[in-house]
């Protein structure tokens, strides 16, 4: 009991200094960390043997990944690339409401940021229509549809994370993919309807995106932005297929293997660029979701996994415990990756770990974490600015359809187990 309760001020004190002193994520969590141990009576010199370890550990599983994603995006910024995706897709899917989520769901995935999507989204998105109530639409449909696969699709950090801590999880990434996707893409098309509803009837677009000055021209091959993409698709098959690499060897060739491709086909300075670019935003994410594994393993590393556990389920069924953790832990600090490392560890050290499959397991965590996106939620924030709009606007249109989703998610996750038990 006393753990918990030590826990429960922890969160709150990273809430209040988060939220009120605007303190970086890296130094509150670390904070976080060892005010955890020190009250819990942790010695100092176990205290930073395992809030370095969980570094460690975090550092080794998505550095790589962030990086590649992060320089990939500065790549595909710098040679306006990311409107020449668009456009292509803009050929399959004409209708701007369907265009904004499919293009919002399918970067964030490569780009292993749903944050980082939608900001290289927002400029596109602003010249598909002139009415600026629709555009608005716009964007909050590429917001939720980069969450959606954001929480959902292997191998974004929120998965990979999930899959390399929780024991038992040796489904494929590919099975995991082809179980989710249908889940993902109900979401994904729940959003385009609602917000199709709320900022007017979709008609199909006429005209191309216009072209920023230094935007290739439209008659030129489109083929080198995709190429990056293709490269990481070819790496996972034979990853998967002749090299059988585990889920967490495998995301880092698969990175690795985009990030060089996009590298060799740049020209000379913007390689440059895009890669000293890309590093700076990539080192400010990963030192945060670092931070959060500091947390988690001090965490992990004492008794409240195990007092939690014995006092929650006896009140609540099993099921309910990683959700509501998950979402506590989203509401104190606002980053889904770190709301999957901490909880992610902390059920890893109880019996919910063994009691609950891992795929449903996987589904009430991300689905906890999606329930309070709200004050402590940078993209909250970054939706606010984008559209403009006030907090009240912004709470309807992302704050509640993305906790309908948790619910959605936690419904979905009880089901599975019934019927996997």
């Amino acid at each position: 009991m006393y753990s918990i309760l030590i826990f429960l001020l922890t969160i709150a004190l990273i809430t209040v200094v988060a939220t009120r002193y605007k303190t970086p994520p890296f130094l509150t969590l670390i904070g976080g960390a060892l005010f955890f141990g020190l009250l819990s009576g942790m010695p100092v010199d176990t205290l930073v043997k395992e809030a370095t370890a969980g570094m460690g550990r975090v550092f080794a599983l998505l550095g790589l990944v962030i990086l590649a994603g992060a320089v990939i995006a500065k790549v595909m910024q710098e040679q306006h690339q990311i409107e020449q995706l668009v456009e292509d897709i803009q050929a399959v899917v004409k209708k701007p409401f369907e265009l904004s989520g499919v293009a919002g769901f399918l970067l964030a995935i490569p780009l292993m940021c749903c944050i980082t999507a939608f900001v290289i989204l927002t400029p596109v998105i602003n010249a598909l229509d002139t009415d600026s109530q629709k555009t608005k639409g716009l964007l909050y449909t590429a917001a939720l549809g980069s969450l959606i696969s954001f929480a959902l699709i292997y191998p974004t950090p929120v998965i990979i994370a999930l899959f390399s801590i929780i024991p038992g999880t040796a489904i494929s990434p590919l099975l995991f993919d082809l179980f989710m996707l249908p889940i993902a893409l109900v979401l994904l098309t729940g959003t385009i309807i609602l917000m199709r509803q709320r900022y007017g009837k979709t008609v199909a677009l006429d005209q191309k995106i216009p072209a920023p000055k230094q935007h290739v021209p439209s008659t030129q091959s489109h083929a080198r932005a995709w190429y990056p993409f293709l490269m990481m698709g070819i790496a996972m098959g034979l990853g998967l297929a002749i090299l059988g690499l585990s889920p967490g060897t495998l995301i880092q060739v698969v990175m690795l293997a985009g990030l060089v491709t996009a590298l060799a086909l740049a020209p000379g300075d913007v390689r440059k660029i895009a890669f000293t670019s890309g590093a700076k935003h990539a080192g400010v994410i990963i030192f945060d979701l670092c931070g959060a594994g500091a947390l988690g393993a001090v965490i992990g590393a004492s008794s409240l996994g195990a007092q939690a556990y014995s006092i929650l389920t006896l009140a609540l069924p099993a099921l309910v415990v990683p959700f509501l953790l998950s979402a506590l832990i989203q509401t104190a600090q606002g980053s889904r990756v770190v709301t999957a490392v901490i909880t992610g560890q902390i059920i890893a050290g109880t019996g919910i770990a063994a009691s609950i499959h891992p795929v449903p397991l996987i589904l009430l965590i991300s689905g906890g974490a999606c329930i309070v996106s709200y004050m402590t939620d940078p993209y909250f924030w970054l939706v606010q600015r984008a559209t403009g709009d006030d907090v009240g606007t912004v709470v309807r249109n992302y704050t509640i359809p993305l906790a309908l989703f948790g619910i959605v998610l936690f419904v979905i996750a009880a089901g599975l187990e019934f019927f996997m038990v």
